[in-house]
């Protein structure tokens, strides 16, 4: 693992003197802002430009988020084996060239929805192999002593980048058109890839693949995430939350327009403070995290959390209750950017080198993969029983990853937890389970 060399040897060395955190951070910046103008830009498309009808468009975000579900294990297994740097640029490119294809064929009045469906499910391929080898791609860059800074900072970032692309959609859609406003996305994904292309340092040393095949290195992935019991609790973690937050958010924009009558501009308010929310939590969690340590902190913020839903299931119209839905959404998003921050760096410390990867796709496996289920339930729950019983019911699901992190020793974790061995070997996960057990009886709470 490199740490900066560009940084002073000081006690606290700066991240903003490390060049290549600086343009790993840049890069992923410019991908994240360039994401939100897709997303806000292809539902517009398809709509507006296409009349795509409700169950096309349904589809098409099916389409969007199924390449998670099947493909995070493959990419992680394949992050694990070549460089990452070469995957994530990759990804990059064929996303570009994936994007690019929409406004070329608008010009030639040849654009249809099942090509927009098509580039929708390229661009999730692509991502997913991006993802995979930049998240894995940070404890390598930076030592692990800096992990928590490290995600604090991108998960600020990303929190004002989100908001800030989807405000550039709009406002491209309006300058060009939604066809063309995809260019900005297209543009994003080449700085990206150019941003990436010039990090220097070297990756971590990777066994040899020899003649092993990916669904075996996929079946130590699962093997070791399973066999650690802090790995299993912080992935059970981020699934169980994925799933209930997933049923919340396929209804909430209809229930907050629909059902109570908020207009586009305050719905647009509310969002821009849950993303300040997101932003301040993250930036706020190595602070919270010293203090109380992670495990009480994530704690803390898994309980706030679905206490944080309830101005919106008891809300009706009117202004004082849009000011407590953004408030109740800026404090929902803060306590979950503070958790992830957190659990994401717990996850690296104590993860070895060469299983960062499939780490990281274990959990985005099973997150990813809530999604969509959690979509349909949304729907056919708030078909049968209503829109606001269908919140609260979601709003009790926020309760099982609370419990989870409860029943785990990690409720009690008062310091990050001593990091994993580095090196290019990776144990067997058997022995893998035994030494990571020891490591966490010594550096508990």
């Amino acid at each position: 693992m490199t740490s900066s060399t560009d940084s002073s040897s000081g006690a606290r060395p700066s991240l903003w003197q490390h060049r290549d955190f600086r343009r790993y951070l840049s890069g992923q910046a410019a991908s994240v802002t360039g994401s939100s103008i897709s997303s806000m830009v292809i539902p517009v498309l398809a709509v507006l430009e296409l009349d795509a009808t409700t169950a096309e468009v349904a589809w098409l975000t099916f389409l969007g988020q199924l390449p998670p579900a099947l493909l995070a294990l493959h990419a992680g297994a394949l992050a694990d084996r070549h460089s990452k740097r070469k995957q994530m640029i990759t990804g990059d490119l064929v996303s570009a060239a994936a994007l690019a294809s929409v406004p070329v064929a608008a010009a030639l009045d040849r654009l249809s929805l099942t090509q927009l469906m098509l580039v929708a499910a390229v661009q999730g391929a692509a991502g997913v192999l991006h993802d995979a080898a930049a998240i894995s791609l940070l404890p390598s860059l930076v030592d692990r002593s800096l992990l928590q800074r490290s995600n604090s900072r991108i998960g600020g970032l990303f929190a004002v980048a989100a908001t800030a692309g989807s405000n550039l959609g709009a406002a491209l859609t309006a300058l060009l058109g939604p066809a063309r406003a995809l260019l900005g996305d297209v543009l994003s994904y080449l700085v990206s890839a150019w941003c990436t292309a010039r990090i220097q340092a070297p990756e971590s040393p990777r066994p040899a693949a020899g003649d092993r095949r990916l669904h075996t290195e996929i079946g130590e992935g699962l093997s070791y995430v399973s066999g650690d019991h802090r790995l299993r609790t912080l992935t059970l973690v981020n699934a169980t939350t994925s799933f209930a937050l997933a049923l919340l958010n396929t209804l909430w924009a209809l229930y907050l327009l629909r059902s109570l009558a908020m207009s586009a501009i305050a719905f647009g308010v509310v969002l821009g403070l849950g993303a300040l929310g997101a932003a301040a939590g993250a930036l706020a969690a190595p602070s919270l995290a010293a203090r109380y340590g992670p495990g009480p902190m994530m704690l803390a913020a898994l309980a706030i959390t679905p206490l944080a839903q309830i101005p919106l299931l008891l809300a009706s119209s009117g202004l004082v209750w849009q000011f407590a839905i953004g408030a109740a959404l800026f404090l929902q998003l803060a306590c979950a950017g503070a958790a992830g921050t957190t659990q994401r760096t717990i996850r690296q410390v104590v993860t070895a080198d060469g299983m960062q990867a499939r780490m990281q796709a274990v959990s985005t496996w099973l997150t990813s993969g809530a999604r969509p289920v959690a979509a349909l339930l949304a729907g056919g729950l708030g078909t049968w029983i209503g829109v606001r019983p269908t919140l609260v019911a979601g709003t009790c699901l926020l309760i099982v990853p609370l419990v989870v992190l409860y029943r785990s020793p990690l409720r009690s974790l008062l310091a990050m937890p001593p990091p994993a061995p580095t090196g290019p070997t990776v144990p067997h996960p058997s022995v893998a389970v035994d030494v990571r057990h020891d490591r966490s009886s010594e550096g508990g709470s």
